[in-house]
């Protein structure tokens, strides 16, 4: 499997995870956790595309962590930025499950996953 395939599927694994964290960290939230976990997925999904493609073009775990955590924690920046139905933002219940799942898909995409071959 190529490190773009593996980082979307595990980003679409991590990313469902990290959704239903919402009922634990804001429990309040708990009518919409369908929408939270599809929005999260996606995020996860975008994640982890994005640093299966820089882990396929760079093979240090040195620029893999680092990227997924400024990938993981970007995206989860945009998405805490949007205020809820109440006017209330998630800054923390948002940006520490994004930024670890973008930490670990870095992780795991440098170590494992097909490198293309070289010509």
């Amino acid at each position: 499997m190529s490190k773009p395939i593996l980082g979307l599927i595990l980003g679409a694994v991590l990313g469902a995870i990290d959704g239903l964290t919402a009922l634990f960290s804001a429990p309040e939230t708990t009518p919409a956790i369908a929408g939270i976990v599809i929005g999260s997925t996606l995020k996860g999904m975008i994640a982890g595309i994005i640093i299966g493609f820089v882990a396929r073009k760079f093979r240090s775990l040195k620029v893999g962590i680092v990227v997924g955590i400024l990938v993981g924690f970007v995206l989860a920046f945009i998405i805490a930025a949007m205020p809820s139905e109440t006017g209330k933002h998630y800054w923390l219940e948002i940006l520490i499950p994004g930024t670890l799942v973008g930490l670990v898909l870095g992780l795991i995409t440098q170590l494992y996953g097909r490198v293309p071959a070289t010509k």
